[in-house]
């Protein structure tokens, strides 16, 4: 029967010869870590010119870059040696992130510069440059097809005097009525609205009418306002 090899037998060869991992090509490096940083910057690109959100994070956008770069190390580093290869295991397996992301598609992006990170480490630079492009191109064109219109709320303070000039007016729109207070000297009204950025004059006009205390218009895409 012949020679078998058991996964000590690996074991054993891996730790023998662990001076290996010290023979990486500087080149292979040097190359490696030049593509993933361009990547990530093609990365940062894409979700600043695409980011639809109110709350812009230039912090966050940036860690697409760094998390690609040290994807690419972890992944070339990993795969010269079985024991570096578990010990890294182990590593990342005791890190807990407790950052919660609440938009979906910033997850996107986080495993898209995670996978950028992956084929570069393993030297597949094609699948790199091709697949990032046309992730790119397609997250271009979805965010293009996004509805114009943006949903608003807005708040209107009032006492019982602007109770029927404002009824009248708000029959003139389609709006949504998300709440309702009634105090002793005002009531306040919450309403969702949908406009174009430009379509905002009628602000001024119910801020202009007699009774108004207050008017307030805030753009806000799920949990997040401004």
């Amino acid at each position: 029967m012949g020679d078998t090899t058991s996964f000590q037998d690996l074991f054993k060869k891996s730790v023998l010869h662990l001076e290996a991992f010290r023979n990486i090509s500087y080149i292979d490096f040097v190359l490696a870590m030049a593509v993933s940083f361009l990547a990530g910057l093609f990365i940062y690109y894409v979700y600043s010119k695409t980011f639809r959100g109110v709350v812009y994070s230039y912090n966050y956008n940036v860690t697409f870059v760094l998390m690609t770069m040290i994807t690419t190390l972890i992944i070339m580093t990993i795969s010269t040696n079985i024991v570096l290869s578990l010990g890294m295991v182990g590593a990342l397996s005791i890190v807990r992130y407790r950052t919660a992301v609440k938009d979906p598609l910033d997850t996107v992006y986080m495993f898209w510069a995670v996978s950028a990170g992956i084929a570069t480490g393993a030297k597949l630079y094609p699948v790199t440059i091709v697949g990032s492009i046309a992730v790119g191109l397609a997250l271009f064109w979805l965010s293009r097809r996004k509805v114009r219109e943006q949903p608003y709320l807005f708040v209107i303070r009032h006492d019982e005097s602007a109770t029927e000039e404002i009824r009248t007016r708000l029959r003139k729109m389609t709006y949504h009525l998300k709440s309702k207070t009634v105090r002793k000297d005002f009531t306040e009204l919450t309403l969702e609205l949908r406009l174009r950025d430009d379509n905002t004059a009628f602000v001024s006009e119910f801020a202009a009418l007699k009774g108004v205390l207050d008017v307030a218009l805030v753009n806000y895409s799920g949990d997040y306002a401004q």
